[in-house]
């Protein structure tokens, strides 16, 4: 039994002061006041179990930059209780055999959800379709995330199956020729509008950061076509001319200040759905070398929640409710799992965030494998305290 004392929830965009009991994995009872002895929140923000469908946790395969454990612990300190994991492993989850790999690891050591994508094709190399037909009895979720389709044909054979058995995909889609620039993203964008379209899928696009994009979208969105797409914090608070060092490298790139402006009005108008951190850590010795020759990639989790609250709710930009709908209810809607709401009842995934106090983030404080990132020395609000994940503390500052 968890009694949380002195906390605030958020009602109709209002933080109202609340005490809340969980026993046996539950929320059993939500009460301005409730009698005993318990953890002193001292006025957190308790909020709704954050959940990100877009992470890397490089295992198995690239257990020097991240493992499930490390990566879960990480999901865990920035108020996370569920993430999707990209399909860029070795081996690629293309069939059950390799996907058991990933799915053994994260039974040992997730300590929160952690859901893994398969990929759409065999090690996503858009030459042949992965075995949809067997995956789907343990996977919802298809990503050839970190690169973009190169053959249309084998992606309509992909969709045709998605649509059959009411899969969730999500594309990184990057021109195999324009690559990083912003055409190389829009470009696939809109061609893969049209194959969504003639294959009538539900279809997903991950950390779009382009003007173009963002209208190609919109535009499919008001058609009626079921397009969806999530942005970055680093595409929302970060552009080109921030870039300072390796930690500010990642595919798609920081684009134009217009470009940042654009994102954020994606996320206000609705056109974006979710935030997603696209959490990507590498080793030290690889993020050292020069810009140009270190991998794209940094990492998110920790600092997505703070860069969020401090950048939009804190200024005014963005309600509560909002900051929930990006960070939790969404993501979820999208990938249909059931909503973490603070009721009596529901099973207890929340997290607690301190928005009184401003924190300078430091690498080591750092709990992922990988230290690569752009917001190290950043002071900001509403860092998580507290994780509990059915009905378990999982991160206690």
């Amino acid at each position: 039994m968890i009694l949380l004392k002195n906390g605030r929830i958020n009602q109709d965009n209002k933080l109202v002061k609340k005490d809340i009991l969980i026993d046996e994995g539950k929320i059993v009872k939500i009460a301005d006041e409730i009698v005993g002895n318990g953890i002193d929140l001292k006025g957190g923000y308790i909020v709704p179990g954050l959940t990100d469908i877009h992470v890397h946790f490089r295992s198995p395969g690239f257990e020097a930059k991240e493992t499930i454990l490390t990566g879960s612990k990480a999901a865990a300190k920035g108020g996370f209780t569920t993430v999707l994991t990209m399909p860029n492993l070795n081996p690629v989850p293309d069939c059950l055999e390799h996907l058991a790999v990933e799915e053994e690891l994260i039974k040992k050591e997730a300590v929160i959800e952690v859901l893994p994508y398969a990929s759409v094709t065999v090690g996503e190399k858009s030459t042949k379709v992965s075995d949809i037909d067997h995956l789907r009895s343990h996977t919802r979720f298809y990503s050839d995330d970190g690169v973009g389709f190169s053959n249309y044909d084998v992606l309509d054979e992909a969709l045709a199956k998605i649509a059959k058995y009411d899969l969730f995909i999500a594309s990184h889609a990057e021109d195999k020729i324009l690559r990083y620039a912003p055409a190389g993203e829009y470009e696939a964008v809109k061609r893969e509008i049209e194959h969504a379209r003639i294959n009538h899928v539900a279809y997903h696009f991950c950390h779009m950061s382009t003007k173009e994009s963002f209208d190609a979208i919109r535009a499919a969105q008001k058609e009626g076509l079921q397009i969806t797409c999530e942005v970055t914090p680093h595409h929302l608070f970060l552009n080109e001319e921030d870039i300072k060092n390796p930690n500010f490298k990642m595919n798609p790139p920081l684009r134009s200040k217009e470009n940042q402006q654009e994102t954020l009005k994606a996320l206000l108008d609705g056109t974006a759905c979710c935030i997603a951190t696209d959490h990507a850590p590498h080793t030290l010795e690889e993020k050292s070398q020069e810009y140009d020759k270190c991998p794209n990639g940094i990492i998110g989790l920790e600092t997505s929640a703070p860069l969020v609250y401090t950048n939009l709710v804190k200024t005014g930009i963005a309600t509560l409710s909002q900051f929930e709908d990006w960070m939790s209810n969404n993501p979820r809607r999208l990938v249909r799992l059931p909503l973490n709401s603070i009721k009596e009842g529901n099973v207890a995934n929340l997290c607690v965030l301190d928005i009184d106090h401003e924190h300078t983030y430091k690498e080591e404080e750092i709990l992922s494998k990988g230290k690569n990132s752009p917001f190290i020395n950043s002071s900001l609000y509403g860092f998580n305290m507290l994780t509990i994940y059915l009905g378990n503390i999982v991160y206690q500052k």
